[in-house]
């Protein structure tokens, strides 16, 4: 799992350009299952298990990271950019960048603090406020590489830190797609489908789009959360703890969770030993808001590793709460075929 969550960060996919990272899948996957890529670009997978199921389950996670796209060439050659999901412009400034398909390098930057007005510095950034330098002498030479249109990525960073700690972007969610390819190359003892989706960031579109396709009964989301265990944070707005092991929520902005698969995965957790923890704020959302009120309905829940600096260039989490995620949610598919 280690290994395909490197493999996937050092890759760039924002909302709507997921192809690289569809291909790793697609290419470790082989003929370990039945493949289909629908119009939007979702990769869904059937893996044949021992038996045939009387409810169909589908485990879930996306493709894409946050990122930006060039909106126009400024005369200096410079790139005008917009968010492409939810990036706070702090975590932007002076980051670098890969610009396009031929993966460009470039710097985000910004008004230098003696040129900004006192007012000025009193406010946060915007992404007007920010440009991309290539390296470009004039727009000339910048339209000969760039267009509008063209995404653009936080440069692969991925490392290992502390103890047992990964740092990276797009974190969110490659750890999820690592998990589910772990968990489908060991063979189900029913069928299952493992849907791995597109554009999550912006509006959870892949995921409302797959889940007509296969009309799950039942729905397992893997992803990530915010953990806000940092200094100065106390209580119930540190929201969850890296090391306190797979987050299961109750319910975040976009979706109230199926209350029996909920106290079903704290049970399991307790029995199997599994290491597990709450949301304790209601925040957020994931790939369940689309699922769950998809066709007749589907019963959802939602396995999330805690991660801290969410949607930013260097987002950390722990190695031990990615396990848990990954044995919770293998045995959250034994005990959904017991319903």
């Amino acid at each position: 799992m280690l290994k395909h969550l490197e493999a996937l960060c050092r890759l760039c996919g924002t909302s709507g350009n997921e192809q690289d990272v569809r291909a790793y899948i697609q290419q470790t996957i082989g003929d370990l299952g039945t493949c289909t890529v629908d119009p939007l670009g979702n990769l869904l997978v059937l893996r044949k298990g021992r038996k045939r199921p009387e409810k169909t389950l589908m485990l879930s996670a996306h493709m894409d990271e946050v990122g930006m796209i060039v909106t126009s060439i400024r005369s200096d050659g410079s790139l005008t950019f917009g968010a492409v999901g939810g990036v706070d412009p702090f975590v932007m400034i002076g980051r670098q960048v890969l610009v396009g398909d031929a993966t460009l390098p470039g710097v985000i930057g910004a008004k230098a603090v003696h040129k900004l007005s006192a007012a000025q510095r009193d406010q946060a950034p915007t992404c007007d406020a920010l440009s991309i330098d290539i390296g470009a002498v004039d727009a000339e030479q910048a339209k000969r590489y760039v267009r509008p249109g063209d995404f653009v990525h936080f440069l692969p960073n991925y490392r290992s830190m502390g103890d047992g700690m990964i740092a990276s972007k797009a974190l969110d969610d490659r750890a999820g797609c690592a998990i589910l390819l772990d968990l489908l190359e060991q063979e189900p003892e029913y069928d299952t489908w493992f849907a791995f989706l597109v554009q999550e960031e912006v509006g959870l579109r892949g995921a409302m789009a797959a889940a007509y396709t296969i009309a799950p009964d039942y729905a397992i989301v893997l992803e990530t959360t915010t953990a806000s265990d940092i200094p100065d944070v106390s209580g119930a707005k540190q929201v969850c703890r890296l090391g306190g092991g797979a987050v299961v929520s109750f319910m975040d902005r976009s979706t109230l969770y199926d209350r029996e698969l909920y106290r079903l995965a704290f049970d399991t957790a307790r029995r199997e030993q599994i290491p597990v923890q709450t949301k304790t704020m209601i925040a957020g959302g994931n790939d369940s808001g689309a699922i769950h009120i998809s066709g007749k309905g589907v019963r959802t829940l939602a396995i999330s590793a805690p991660c801290r600096y969410l949607h930013s260039p260097s987002c950390v989490l722990a190695y031990k709460d990615l396990c848990a995620c990954e044995q919770l949610a293998g045995a959250m598919m034994q005990e959904i075929r017991q319903l």
